[in-house]
């Protein structure tokens, strides 16, 4: 027999034997090859190391439950209610504040100081302990010295330690009322819990109007019913085709960035709009506008950025007949006015730090804000004419 059938019949034979071994499928395979990992793995790691004080150490972490835990679901808002329930009544009541409010009177320390009565440390002190246990967090060391002030006799205002000690009641009691509406449990509100806060609170409110002041102090406040239709008014004045929505056309940047339904913009997104229009001074506003500026999403903004929407501004004052204002000066005072870390670069943060960010915004986006900006010197020489006359 030759060497070349020899190979080949050993050959043959492994084929037999391959064919005869039963095929194991996939899952098989990566059965085995975990059970042989998690052998290999337990051999390198060596035996579970313990502690006797791991012993001691209680339980920190309680993994929530599903939505098939029903249970412990309701063993878990059981608890928290209780627990909040504890923790309102361990707060001052009307008739407690009142109570301290007489202690207080009571153990002044003379000299008055204009009308102002004034306690030392030491009838401080006494005043904590005929208060009782509850008042007790009140009377600390610290509070008295964050009160003190330029006294001779080192007192504090019992008005102002009074205060102090409200503010502090009602900041529980809303911070409480607040945790009522974490339905999860997790330490904060979502859009829909703080909804539901607003609704319930809402027929509180018309309490606080205050009738006697003028419309347009009202319509300056964002929260004020003039406000509110005000901004409602001019949406359903966009809002051509009564739907309900706002189509893209000419805010064509704010649905490219903004959350929006099938191409349109809901009113909760057109109220985030306007709210950064009007307060442009904000970073949270700037940080909004920028969003809208950086149309390529790179964190900056550059030459091509600001030429870019600089454009619409020269084509509305073509349109209404004014002189035409050079791109590359309007890009040199921008520079000149936000002073960046880069010079070819402008970042959020860069706006945000010139104190200026509101009026480079408002020069790219805002045509009239641009004139404004551009004439400034004549409109100020025409108010001072104005207030010499």
């Amino acid at each position: 027999m030759s060497k070349d059938n020899g190979l080949d019949l050993v050959k043959q034979r492994l084929r037999e034997l391959i064919d005869k071994k039963p095929q194991k499928s996939k899952e098989e395979l990566e059965n085995e090859e975990m059970e042989k990992f998690t052998e290999l793995y337990t051999e390198w790691k060596g035996p579970e190391k313990t502690s006797e004080t791991y012993k001691m150490i209680p339980k920190f972490y309680f993994k929530l439950p599903s939505e098939d835990e029903f249970l412990l679901q309701k063993l878990r808002e059981e608890s928290r209610a209780v627990f909040l329930q504890r923790r309102s009544r361990e707060l001052l009541d009307n008739d407690e504040l009142q109570g301290l409010w007489y202690l207080l009177d009571k153990h002044h320390t003379p000299p008055l100081v204009g009308d102002e009565q004034m306690i030392n440390y030491e009838d401080f002190l006494k005043v904590a302990e005929e208060a009782g246990p509850k008042c007790s967090p009140f009377f600390s060391p610290v509070v008295f010295a964050k009160l003190l002030q330029n006294d001779p006799c080192g007192r504090v205002s019992i008005m102002q330690f009074f205060n102090y000690v409200m503010r502090k009641v009602w900041l529980h009691q809303t911070r409480i009322g607040l945790s009522l509406y974490d339905v999860a449990g997790q330490g904060y509100l979502k859009e829909s819990d703080l909804e539901n806060y607003i609704l319930e609170l809402i027929p509180t409110l018309p309490q606080l109007r205050d009738e006697d002041l003028p419309k347009d102090m009202q319509e300056c406040n964002w929260f004020s019913a003039p406000s509110a239709l005000r901004v409602y008014g001019q949406y359903l004045n966009l809002d051509k085709d009564h739907n309900g929505m706002l189509s893209k056309q000419e805010l064509a940047r704010v649905f490219q960035e903004c959350l929006t339904y099938e191409g349109e913009m809901d009113y909760k997104t057109y109220l985030d709009f306007v709210l950064a229009l009007e307060n442009r001074k904000e970073p949270q506003a700037l940080q909004y506008l920028f969003r809208l500026l950086d149309i390529e999403n790179k964190g900056y903004l550059n030459v091509f950025d600001l030429n870019f929407f600089f454009r619409a501004i020269q084509e509305q004052m073509r349109f209404h007949q004014q002189d035409l204002v050079s791109f590359d000066d309007v890009k040199n005072e921008i520079f000149d006015m936000v002073k960046p870390g880069d010079p070819y670069k402008i970042t959020l943060s860069d706006l945000i730090k010139c104190g200026q960010g509101d009026t480079v915004i408002s020069i790219l986006i805002d045509m009239n804000s641009f004139w404004t900006y551009e004439n400034r010197e004549v409109l100020v020489t025409d108010t001072t004419e104005e207030a010499e006359v």
